[in-house]
């Protein structure tokens, strides 16, 4: 009994490292779009709250317009794909 629950106890901490990992990789990717996409968000979506469905529709309908640091962020944190980049 005492083995099976060491083992649980090894399988539930490496899921929850893999999971802390993923969710930092997560917000090295939004930390970097931030930085990157700043000063288009202020020229062109500040009215509306940065997290949200809102500014995501203001920054695509903007996004002739967005600086090539911004779209190249977006792009390598996946949130805009290379094809929908070439497409505009």
């Amino acid at each position: 009994l005492t083995k099976g629950l060491s083992r649980y106890g090894l399988i539930a901490a490496l899921a929850l490292s893999a999971f802390a990992l993923t969710t930092a990789h997560a917000d090295a990717f939004s930390a970097s779009v931030e930085a990157a996409c700043a000063g288009d968000y202020f020229s062109y979506c500040s009215a509306y709250p940065v997290e949200g469905k809102s500014v995501t529709r203001c920054m695509r309908a903007n996004g002739h317009r967005l600086s090539k640091r911004c779209v190249n962020a977006l792009v390598a944190a996946g949130e805009v794909s290379k094809r929908e980049v070439s497409s505009r």
